[in-house]
């Protein structure tokens, strides 16, 4: 069985090598193949939208060229193959790809190194080699939605890789980076056939996540119905390729104010200053509107990094009367901002509809 609770979909699933995804021990048997079944586990998961890494201890170019003979390299992100401890291949996975430890998952043949992973990282799910290919079947590997961006999430974070490194030997400002990337960001009102979408950044994202509140297609379905309300999704692309959906925005608008429900990004692009250009956005838009802006903010224990967000962008705790006609949520507290005219980035080319003030 697997440790503690599975209460979120895992993000990422780092295997051990010998005796887990294949047949014998590389140093000692020389040749090896995948134990069966699980290319098509691996695969599987892939088609998901769950990444998969390794963490083994074995030579590293010896290994990978195992990996790469078996036509399974292509598979694996951020591979970690060498003689440390696994519990510090599983946090570097975990951190580069800001993934919360309790979204990781390991699977191992030794007991030794599935408790020595449980004793420093005791949030991660960990498996058994027997379990391996009965993972498909387990609620913890089954998001709720799969989506266009699901089945291309490997391939997005490969080229992120590429951007990162990229950026490393840049020898220029970061603006000069991010203006050599060609970032295109389009906003644009959800329809009906991109909700799975939009579900889906609402329960991935924490970090850069306002509220931490998960809308499923049916409340985003109903609430694209109601003329008070936009259902907005941010889309980003730049020379390395889509990042996919990266935003959903949800705005109750009446006559004197827009309350902001709830503003989430992903946090691929949060180095981009997408959240940053959405947020000018809003307040440009609100301002041509002649209307404040309220939005809804509930912290938790990731979410740190939103409230900053919206603290830089010029929201306080200030009162103001334009809010009396807004209904409370527990636990939910409202940042309030007048807003201004907003100049354009200079860093990004945004696409996004004009949002026409409610009228009465």
């Amino acid at each position: 069985m697997a440790d503690g609770v599975a209460t979120t979909t895992v993000k990422c699933l780092v295997w051990d090598l010998d005796n887990t995804l294949w047949q014998g021990t590389l140093l000692e048997d020389g040749e090896v193949r995948p134990r069966p079944g699980l290319r098509e586990t691996i695969a599987e998961l892939d088609s998901r939208g769950i990444l998969n890494s390794v963490a083994s201890k074995n030579d590293h170019d010896h290994a990978w060229a195992q990996l790469e003979r078996l036509g399974l390299a292509e598979y694996f992100v951020l591979p970690r193959i060498g003689w440390r401890p696994k519990s510090e291949s599983v946090r570097e996975i975990a951190d580069e790809l800001n993934f919360a430890p309790s979204t990781m998952a390991f699977i191992d043949d030794q007991p030794f190194e599935r408790a020595e992973v449980r004793h420093v990282l005791p949030e991660v799910r960990i498996y058994t080699a027997e379990q391996a290919v009965d993972l498909v079947t387990r609620p913890e590997f089954s998001p709720a939605t799969i989506t266009v961006d699901s089945r291309r999430r490997r391939s997005m974070y490969q080229a992120s890789f590429q951007r990162d490194a990229e950026r490393a030997e840049f020898a220029g400002p970061d603006a000069d980076f991010l203006r050599s990337l060609d970032i295109r960001m389009r906003v644009a009102r959800a329809t009906p056939g991109e909700l799975s979408r939009v579900e889906e950044l609402t329960l991935r994202t924490s970090q850069m996540n306002a509220t931490g509140v998960h809308y499923s297609e049916a409340d985003l379905l109903a609430l694209i119905d109601d003329p008070d309300h936009e259902v907005l999704v941010t889309t980003v692309t730049d020379r390395f390729g889509p990042y996919g959906a990266v935003g959903v925005i949800l705005l109750q608008r009446s006559s004197g104010i827009w309350r902001i429900k709830l503003l989430a990004t992903s946090c691929r692009v949060v180095s981009l200053g997408a959240g940053s250009a959405l947020l000018r956005w809003l307040t440009d838009q609100a301002h041509r509107a002649g209307v404040h802006l309220a939005a809804d903010f509930r912290a938790t224990e990731r979410n740190r990094m939103m409230e900053v967000a919206y603290r830089f962008a010029g929201f306080s705790d200030e009162p103001c009367a334009c809010q009396t006609a807004l209904d409370r949520t527990e636990g939910v507290s409202r940042l309030h901002l007048v807003p201004s005219v907003q100049p354009a980035s200079d860093t990004l080319r945004l696409e996004a509809p004009e949002l026409a003030p409610v009228r009465g």
